[in-house]
């Protein structure tokens, strides 16, 4: 593929910080997704937005379209930040992506995250499928993605950026939606936390309970006011949620 750009972008090191949490991306999001998570945690945990290829600052590479072609070159990006204890969170794909990610660390003998924590996605194996939208012509996929609220409708409408967008768009929601976790996996071993929004379509409380299925870890489900973008329309909550979740403590 030739050379590429950082896989962690908006990253503030904190010198000698004793944890980090990678954040992965939802469908069409990138690092700047987690631009208040950066500073929003005190002390030793050190945030890093995870930046998949084709948006923001490396918009002009080709982005993944299926799980398995996006593994490797993430887990080789990635690997030289696994120096010190780390959690992951990941919303909605990036739910997705954590989960796998945590796999294939364990399969490969490497580290693997203290914590996982996941949101807005039902848990891999679950019943049921996401509706194929990538291939949809473009106004109709545009009125798909209208349909979440993560976007403002006039951004949709701007034919000029959605010219430079709507290859990663597509390529991000044929990621998701032909993704099949498999279910023939030893467990997880770590803590995992799910999170969702009590009005989100995409994720119900019953979809989100089936992640406790997928590590020996204990588990925790948290659900707060808002649909499937509910950690945009109010993050304050979620922050406090993730701070007490990775510390204990509560954010200032």
């Amino acid at each position: 593929m030739g050379k590429t750009g950082s896989w962690v972008a908006l990253h503030q090191s904190r010198g000698d910080t004793s944890q980090r949490l990678f954040c992965f991306p939802h469908a069409g999001g990138g690092a700047t997704a987690y631009r208040r998570w950066v500073t929003a945690f005190p002390g030793d945990l050190e945030v890093c937005p995870v930046q998949l290829p084709g948006r923001e600052q490396r918009l002009r590479e080709p982005p993944f379209n299926s799980m398995e072609a996006l593994l490797e070159p993430l887990l080789a990006g990635l690997l030289p930040w696994l120096d010190r204890p780390f959690s992951f969170f990941g919303h909605s794909m990036g739910a997705a992506i954590a989960f796998e990610l945590a796999h294939r660390l364990r399969a490969m003998g490497l580290p693997t995250p203290q914590r996982l924590l996941v949101s807005g996605r039902r848990a891999p194996g679950r019943v049921g499928h996401d509706e194929i939208t990538y291939h949809l012509p473009d106004d109709a996929f545009l009125d798909k993605l209208a349909e979440l609220n993560g976007s403002p409708r006039e951004v949709l409408d701007n034919a000029e950026l959605m010219a430079l967008m709507l290859p990663m768009l597509r390529a991000d929601f044929q990621l998701i939606e032909t993704y099949r976790g498999k279910s023939d996996r030893p467990l997880l071993d770590c803590p995992l936390t799910a999170f969702g929004g009590v009005d989100d379509p995409k994720a119900s409380r019953e979809d989100l309970l089936a992640w406790k299925e997928l590590s020996r870890g204990p588990f925790r489900l948290q659900m707060f006011a808002g649909g499937h973008f509910y950690l945009q329309q109010d993050p304050a909550p979620l922050l406090e949620a993730v701070q007490r979740e990775l510390t204990g403590a509560v954010v200032s």
